[in-house]
């Protein structure tokens, strides 16, 4: 219907429809998505049987029928009772056209509010009982004020909306009465259902108002909104288009006059590259900008390279491109077995991190740190797990960085500007997700250019990495995605707050065992093959590796194990070469033709053959290591000589260990006054090498309490522990490290604080089940077994010796055996004793004679 004509049929209706009773009982039509308010005149159409008839026969009949909104209509079902609403219409029928679908379109009037009562019928259309409800007139000032306000903004709406019908808005200027205005704004506005409804049921007509005025200033919010957003989006596609356009006439004129603008050219393929590349929108909206510069540039000038320079970074950095990580955890842990051997808390950490990540998508990469001493495969297994999890390989080594712009780049001011070397990496992986090597993060340093660790702390923080900020790009990127891994030999040096953002996985030391396994699985076929050798050219014995292993080399890792079957490697190549061999087997007893002379001696049993020796335990940045304190003892007055190049605090325990013996001579059994008349001098050899730390306080208790005992220590027992001035045995690091250095030399019992007995749990098995362990609590346990027994008493002196040669001469023949054995004397000369007799001078002379030889032999030795 022509919108014109309609209003005018609404106007014209609503001057009749005041004065019309309204029956008692009407037919009720349920109208779905539709309010008639009375005095209103709408276009409705039913197609269903039971509702053309009732139409029907209000036409025919020229009778009223009850009008009703359906709060839940349900497209296939008949509308329930429970679900109309109780207040509707009471409405005429004008006009009625049937339609080519079956159906009726028909014009229906509003006349006045009813409350419907109850239903008498339900077949086939619904009848109830109505009652007309009386409207509460309101005319005050503030009811005109309303009137007045809703009448602008009625016509304010109607400027927004597109096509508004103007007799519509006539009619509504031309109401007098307040509630028939409400009602036929109401009408006349895209509000929904339920509202319309609500202002339906409302009898007063000031609050009628209130409520469309609220309404209506709803409808004026939205449509300026969306006329706003349009009018942005029109002119920015304007714009765009009047851009392309004055391109494309000045590429026309370009080519008709014959001339080839390479500046333009380069500026579309930049513009391509920008599209093509799926930047996010602050790294987009700087290209375009830097573009459109560049545009307005001279090539000739010296910006213009900066600029194109900074754009091939913008453009070529991996914004969005991603690897898809091969999320198979047992193919992963298969992968990360057959690069490496053992590791198992650190293969472990890495298959939770991917069972985690195939459970939740959106995870955020983890910030590991590799922490151990040199050749354990730390970096190596960094590129394990970038293959495990099907991601590119990044390492960065941060050995003597001392510039902070190698982590945030330089600023685009600078000559010569790049962006950082993390972002260099992500460039050259071409993703966003690597696996990216932070290697030697314990070597970085920081001078006036900087502190590259304090840089590091947003690179490493997933709290904050997701908008990295990098000084050349100027644009934040997301690095939460990448998985970066740390490595480190010790922590020490490594600030804390850094140290904080890290997960700390500690690689230990390998085992003699284990090395014979690496050699064999890993080393011994790599450099076979990198020396150009067949696997049957050379073979090398499990006793040949381990003789390696124990006389040439004396390392955690396995690096310069590496080195020496490299050794073995080339020999062989040469003599292939030169033509002397084409295969060899290589035996324990062939390793010194190889490699030459032996390396490494254990020296433990060596060096504890006289008292005031023993053998305590490092830790070091390469690994643990044994070290031997020695103690002697001088004529002197109280003096205590401390060297071996010792830092402040073990010079500290040696103080603390000769106060402890001086005020517990009595329970150690040695002279209270051994220091009236005595210096004392503690050495630990390897003096060009520095030394510090507390724990070889308990070694230092037990060299001198040797010394002063006059019992030696135990050659295959070491130490460890920290002394307190009243004799317990405090806790220290590095355990797992010394232990293994222990039992790479041949410990077998190793003495430790009572309160690093939990440290052993991670040892490996063999270790734990070839080594004694005994923990202390107070020094003198750690005395009592560490010192041999009292009862083993030390060769006896020389002169000792004949003077009981001399007396045992005189003995009758039964002593003869007791005289030959403690004086050691030949068989020859047992003959000439003689039972209960005196020696014959002969004799003596030949036992003295004897004697002599025997004294030679000895110095000899």
């Amino acid at each position: 219907m022509d919108p014109q004509t309609e209003a005018a049929e609404k106007e014209i209706a609503a001057t009749d429809a005041e004065d019309m009773p309204i029956p008692e009982e009407l037919p009720i039509l349920p109208l779905s998505g539709v309010v008639l308010f009375p005095g209103i005149a709408a276009p409705l159409m039913v197609g269903q049987k039971n509702y053309i008839q009732l139409v029907d026969e209000a036409v025919v009949q020229e009778r009223l029928i009850g009008v009703t909104s359906n709060q839940q209509p349900e497209a296939d079902k008949e509308p329930a009772i429970e679900t109309l609403s109780k207040v509707g219409t009471a409405a005429k029928v004008l006009k009625m056209m049937q339609l080519p679908t079956g159906g009726v379109s028909f014009l229906v009037q509003g006349l006045a509010r009813i409350q419907i009562e109850e239903y008498t019928k339900k077949e086939p259309y619904f009848v109830a009982r109505v009652k007309k409800l009386e409207e509460q007139p309101s005319k005050d000032a503030d009811t005109e004020a309303l009137v007045s306000s809703l009448r602008l903004v009625f016509q304010r709406l109607a400027e927004l909306v597109p096509n508004f019908p103007s007799p519509a808005l006539m009619t509504a200027m031309n109401i007098k009465d307040p509630g028939k205005l409400a009602d036929f704004v109401s009408a006349n506005i895209p509000i929904p259902p339920t509202e319309q409804q609500g202002i339906l049921e409302e009898l007063r007509h000031r609050e009628r108002i209130r409520k469309v005025m609220v309404l209506v200033n709803g409808e004026i919010q939205k449509l300026e909104v969306s006329k706003k957003i349009q009018e942005e989006i029109a002119g920015e596609i304007g714009e765009e288009q009047r851009k392309h356009i004055l391109r494309e006439q000045l590429k026309k004129i370009q080519e008709e006059l014959g001339v080839k603008d390479e500046k333009t050219a380069e500026i579309e393929t930049l513009r391509t590259r920008i599209a093509e590349a799926d930047l996010p929108p602050e790294a987009e909206k700087a290209a375009q900008k830097e573009v459109d510069r560049l545009g307005m540039m001279n090539p000739a000038a010296p910006e213009y390279s900066v600029s194109r320079t900074y754009l091939d970074w913008l453009i070529d950095v991996p914004w969005s491109k991603s690897t898809e990580d091969d999320l198979d955890v047992k193919k992963a842990g298969g992968v990360l077995d057959e690069d490496h051997y053992d590791l198992e808390k650190v293969k472990k950490r890495i298959l939770e991190y991917l069972a985690v990540r195939k459970l939740k998508q959106d995870m955020k990469g983890p910030i590991l740190c590799f922490a151990g001493p040199p050749g354990v495969g730390k970096t190596s297994l960094g590129r394990s797990v970038a293959r495990a999890l099907g991601r590119e390989f990044i390492r960065m080594s941060l050995g003597g960085v001392r510039d902070e712009a190698e982590i945030r780049g330089h600023r685009r001011t600078y000559v010569g500007a790049l962006p950082g070397r993390v972002i260099q990496g992500l460039k050259k992986a071409g993703s966003n997700n690597p696996v990216f090597i932070l290697d030697e993060i314990d070597k970085i340093g920081a001078d006036f250019r900087g502190d590259p660790s304090s840089a590091l702390l947003e690179v490493l923080d997933p709290e904050q990495n997701f908008s990295f900020s990098d000084h050349y790009l100027e644009v934040p990127f997301d690095l939460s995605k990448v998985f970066f891994i740390t490595t480190a030999n010790q922590l020490g040096t490594i600030p804390a707050p850094l140290r904080d953002r890290m997960e700390v996985l500690e690689l230990p030391g390998y085992t003699q065992e284990e090395k014979l396994w690496i050699a064999r699985k890993y080393l011994f076929p790599k450099q076979v093959e990198e020396h150009g050798l067949r696997a049957e050219q050379l073979e090398v014995t499990d006793k040949a590796i381990g003789r390696v292993i124990q006389e040439y080399t004396r390392e955690a890792g396995v690096r310069n194990l590496e080195r020496e079957l490299a050794s073995i490697c080339r020999a062989l190549a040469r003599r292939v070469a030169e033509g002397e061999a084409e295969c060899a087997l290589v035996d324990a007893k062939d390793v010194p033709d190889y490699l030459g002379p032996v390396k490494f001696f254990s020296e433990t049993a060596e060096r504890m053959t006289v008292p005031g020796i023993a053998t305590g335990l490092a830790w070091t940045p390469t690994g643990g290591d044994i070290l031997f304190v020695e103690a002697t003892r001088m004529e002197g007055r109280k003096q205590l000589m401390i060297t071996g190049q010792l830092g402040d605090v073990m010079r500290e325990s040696a103080h603390a260990a000769l106060s402890y013996i001086r005020a517990n001579a009595d329970d150690l059994k040695i002279e209270k006054k051994f220091f009236d008349t005595a210096d004392l001098h503690v050495h630990v050899p390897a003096g060009a090498i520095p030394k510090d730390g507390p724990s070889a306080g308990v070694t230092m208790v037990v060299a001198l309490s040797s010394l002063l005992t006059g019992r030696r220590v135990r050659s295959d027992v070491a130490m460890t522990g920290e002394i307190t001035l009243r004799g317990k045995v405090l806790p220290v690091g590095g355990i797992k490290e010394k232990v293994l250095a222990a039992h790479r030399a041949g410990i077998k019992t190793i003495l430790l604080p009572k309160l690093n007995k939990k440290d052993l749990e991670e040892l490996p098995d063999p270790v734990r089940k070839e080594m004694k362990f005994v923990p202390v609590d107070e020094i003198g346990e750690a005395v009592k077994v560490a010192l041999e027994k009292p009862g083993k008493k030390k060769p006896a002196a020389k002169k000792t010796a004949k003077k009981t040669v001399a007396k045992k001469v005189a003995k009758p023949k039964a002593a003869r055996k007791t005289v030959a054995k403690k004086a050691a004397k030949p068989k020859a000369a047992k003959k000439t004793v003689t039972k209960k007799a005196a020696k014959p001078k002969a004799a003596t002379k030949k036992v003295s004679k004897k004697k002599a030889v025997k004294k030679k032999a000895k110095k000899a030795r």
